[in-house]
């Protein structure tokens, strides 16, 4: 769960190196996104030679949090840190990045983002 002006760590190849929400899409006035949920977000540093510049606006969908959920089985996960990866239009959800680094969570590929999924290197 990760609200507005939240700092998130891109965990794909596209050079940027950390990231500020600033709109959660999905709703009118929503305050929080969870894991699996597209997002705005502004590049705040980025590698030089990097796709992506300091100061661009992205769109992104979330793929870990820091704040444990629910399934519906009953278990609880979580991650280490809140990290997204960056996506080229809401329509296609393709990602922007080759390689994607770190876990993901289920509820991303639930989501439609069956591309990102089979780029990750493990689907927990």
């Amino acid at each position: 769960m990760v609200q507005l002006r939240t700092v998130l760590k891109p965990a794909d190849n596209t050079g940027a190196k950390l990231l500020r929400l600033i709109h959660i899409h999905g709703g009118f006035k929503r305050k929080f996104a969870h894991v699996g949920d597209m997002i705005t977000a502004a590049v705040i540093v980025a590698d030089p030679q990097g796709q992506v510049k300091k100061g661009e606006v992205v769109k992104a969908v979330i793929v870990r949090t820091k704040k444990e959920y629910r399934r519906q089985d009953g278990s609880y996960i979580r991650f280490d840190n809140n990290a997204c990866v960056l996506i080229d239009a809401l329509e296609t959800k393709n990602p922007r990045g080759s390689r994607i680094f770190g876990p993901i969570a289920r509820e991303v590929k639930d989501a439609g983002f069956t591309r990102i999924a089979s780029l990750a290197p493990e689907v927990i």
